[in-house]
């Protein structure tokens, strides 16, 4: 459940389990941001770096603390060895952001010493990677110019198309996408490579976004509709795949998806996992845990810090498919929300290695 502006800062982090938060600033380049740790025992914290134009300071810190705990379970799952991490840039990336702030950033993160390592997410890119890099080696998804693994969303969106055809699989008996229809709000990166590969398949895809000249330059390229962002839960089709912010998935949404599959690659779907992961269940709606088939953009830059080859990193995106599947099977055997068989997957490797050895 979200936190509430008025609970205090060790409040919020006693409610979500973190290990450590920093707050950066720096006057002379405006940059505000924070860091958050939350669990190091599988090894170093890992996890994007969002630029995001937040309402409130209270805001920023409650995305980062959602996002940095889900980063920790991604990478339990996934099988890296990695822990949970994220950081937030307060301001609007197309007007605040310079080479100076990025770099001032690049400084905080090495005064970590390692326990935090970043990549591109909303906001940023593999040119203010490259910025970081400058100041730190603690950095993955830059150029592959510069020997980095380059921009994670290509693969980012193979790891979610591999869910949705593994929910294809539950829900009707074959992961055959011909044929199917699918929503895909959000097409930054990640979301428009998703068209791609869906278009590829024969799928029919509507197409949202907030910015609207992005709606129809895409639907264009790949043939997709168009459909405005107040309009989407209106739509009857096959799949509704949210790959912009959070929290789209609440109880006044769930009360209007006449989808019958849930799966994309934005954090944070549930705007509350008790509460709408059940809901979802209860109303026979297949919801495909978002850190579970958006795992692709880390293990990408996971395989650029353990220098595997590009078909490793495709067979370790691939799995996703598998892991997906055996999610949906516990959830199914166990009566449970597919984010809670997700949960309990993760918890369990985690916990497996704790015994293995201590925190990094």
């Amino acid at each position: 459940m979200p936190v509430q502006p008025s609970e205090s800062i060790f409040s919020q982090l006693d409610a979500f389990g973190h290990k450590k938060v920093v707050f950066c600033s720096d006057p002379d380049t405006d940059l505000k941001a924070i860091i958050a740790i939350h669990d190091t025992t599988l090894g170093p914290a890992f996890g994007s770096t969002r630029m995001w134009n937040y309402k409130s300071e209270a805001d920023a810190l409650n995305d980062v603390l959602r996002l940095s705990k889900s980063m920790t379970y991604k990478c339990a799952i996934a099988g890296l060895n990695m822990g949970g991490g994220y950081s937030v840039v307060i301001g609007d990336s197309r007007r605040d952001k310079t080479e100076a702030m990025m770099r001032k950033f690049g400084r905080f993160i090495k005064n970590l010493n390692g326990e935090f390592i970043t990549s591109e997410d909303v906001g940023t890119s593999p040119r203010d990677m490259e910025y970081i890099r400058m100041e730190t080696e603690h950095v993955t998804g830059i150029p592959e110019s510069l020997g980095g693994s380059g921009d994670p969303s290509p693969v980012a969106a193979q790891g979610v198309f591999m869910g949705i055809k593994a929910c294809v699989k539950e829900q009707f008996g074959s992961d055959n996408l011909t044929g199917k229809s699918v929503i895909v709000q959000g097409i930054g990166h990640v979301g428009e490579h998703l068209v791609r590969l869906l278009r590829d398949e024969n799928v029919k895809v509507y197409v949202s976004d907030i910015q609207e000249e992005r709606i129809g330059q895409v639907a264009k390229k790949y043939g997709a509709e168009a459909v405005s962002n107040n309009s989407i839960f209106d739509i009857d089709a096959d799949i509704y795949a949210p790959c912009a912010l959070g929290g789209t998935i609440n109880t006044q949404t769930i009360n209007k998806l006449k989808c019958s599959i849930i799966a994309g690659s934005a954090n944070n779907q549930l705007l509350d996992e008790a509460e709408h992961g059940t809901m979802l269940l209860d109303k026979g709606i297949l919801f495909a845990p978002d850190y579970v088939i958006n795992a692709g953009g880390i293990i990408n830059c996971y395989s650029e810090l353990m220098n595997f080859s590009k078909k490793r990193t495709m067979q370790l995106t691939e799995n996703i498919y598998e892991v997906t599947r055996n999610i949906l099977k516990l959830s199914k055997s166990e009566n449970i929300s597919t984010i809670n068989a997700a949960n309990k997957i993760a918890e369990k490797r985690i916990a497996d290695i704790k015994k293995v050895k201590s925190s990094y």
